[in-house]
């Protein structure tokens, strides 16, 4: 049975400042809390060293799962929590933590997905491996981001985490482009009969742009969430747009 004690929160950072004091907070039954930080220029910094509980740690960020697999070095029980700064934990999830058996190399979370504060109704956001033993798992290159591989079982955590970021939209665009450049090279580069229908339709560089905004719409039901679910569907529009561009910008230099 695992207690609280066998388990490090493990978080990253850049410029977090309107994320990171909600996520610490609900972090406060950890021993420690290891933040890996790439050099924020905002109040990160200042927000992560102002919870006594936290061992604040910098590393110039070179790529995703690099930077997990280091701060995974610097975690000294036998358990790691690995948060984005903008994942919130539900009520509960501390005690059902501490109520683990403890059997799984790894344990994966739904997500409640927020915006402005205020959670959707349902999002695309999939479930993702968040505590894992950190001699048994590992990080492996994904696309725009990582992957945590599992080599055994992998268990799954009931209490939601909430998916709320707060940061200006300017830095979420900076960000899709610099994901979408990575991800059209990770569809390039893989076999199709390999790839899910999701990223075919990507392939035909057109189709999953109609289909990203009525399956967010409609599918998932965010029309019903007013203004918030519009935004977030065009958010996912916008992502499948810079994708296609990407995609067809590199299919134009092979061809060149």
């Amino acid at each position: 049975m695992l207690s609280l004690q066998d388990i490090t929160p493990l978080v990253l950072t850049f410029n977090e400042a309107p994320n990171l004091e909600r996520t610490l907070k609900r972090l406060q039954w950890a021993t420690e809390i290891v933040v890996l930080d790439s050099g924020s220029t905002d109040a990160t910094q200042q927000i992560a060293t102002s919870f006594p509980n936290v061992r604040l740690e910098t590393r110039a960020f070179d790529d995703h799962t690099t930077q997990w697999n280091h701060g995974v070095t610097l975690v000294a029980t036998a358990w790691v929590l690995a948060l984005d700064a903008d994942y919130v934990l539900g009520t509960g999830f501390e005690e059902e933590l501490s109520g683990l058996p403890g059997d799984a190399d790894a344990y994966d979370a739904a997500f409640r997905y927020l915006v402005f504060g205020k959670a959707l109704r349902a999002s695309l956001y999939p479930p993702r491996a968040v505590l894992f033993q950190k001699s048994r798992c590992t990080y492996v290159e994904d696309g725009h981001t990582q992957a945590l591989h599992v080599p055994g079982m992998l268990g799954h955590l009931q209490t939601r985490i909430d998916h709320d970021d707060r940061k200006p939209l300017t830095r979420w665009l900076s960000s899709q482009d610099k994901y979408a450049l990575l991800e059209s090279k990770k569809l390039s580069a893989t076999d199709p009969a390999k790839l899910r229908l999701q990223d075919k339709l990507r392939l035909t560089m057109w189709a999953a742009i109609p289909a990203s905004l009525i399956y967010t719409l409609l599918v998932k039901g965010t029309l019903w969430d007013g203004w918030r679910g519009w935004y977030y569907a065009l958010q996912r529009l916008l992502a499948e747009m810079l994708l296609a561009l990407r995609l067809i910008e590199k299919k134009l230099k092979d061809d060149h």
